[in-house]
């Protein structure tokens, strides 16, 4: 019965992590945190063919979605976001998974985003988790100007 319970949130978070972002078949997606193989197989399950994970990838900025799950500290969490940014594109959407509880770690999660380009938009809790999305600011623009 337990793993019922487990198939079930790991369904409604997928779902909502695609909610979230929105992406068509045709994007590319790039999956990253401890649960990323697990999330690229529901992905193209689920139709999504253009999935890689950052551990088979070179890092070129070519990524319209990624999605961070998986990560069960703050600081692991973090490695990850700094793992996947490169991947993604100037103004690509990103959905994190948040399964962890702490003093304070929603609001560092949030600061990490838009330190790496990202504006928050919105939120949803999943039983135990919250889902985060983001959405990179012309993250190309910010570069240049600096």
């Amino acid at each position: 019965m337990l793993q019922l319970n487990f198939d079930l949130t790991h369904e409604q978070v997928m779902a909502a992590m695609i909610d979230l972002t929105r992406p068509s078949i045709l994007h590319r997606i790039i999956v990253a945190g401890g649960d990323s193989a697990v999330t690229e197989l529901e992905l193209r399950r689920r139709g999504f063919l253009r999935v890689a994970t950052t551990d088979r990838c070179t890092p070129r900025g070519q990524y319209s979605v990624g999605l961070v799950a998986g990560q069960h500290s703050l600081q692991a969490l973090e490695a990850a976001l700094a793992e996947i940014s490169p991947f993604l594109s100037a103004t690509a959407a990103i959905a994190v998974v948040i399964d962890f509880r702490g003093e304070g770690s929603n609001m560092k999660v949030r600061e990490k985003l838009e330190q790496l380009g990202f504006r928050i938009e919105a939120g949803v809790r999943c039983h135990e988790r919250f889902v985060l999305s983001a959405r990179r600011r012309n993250f190309s623009n910010m570069a240049n100007a600096a």
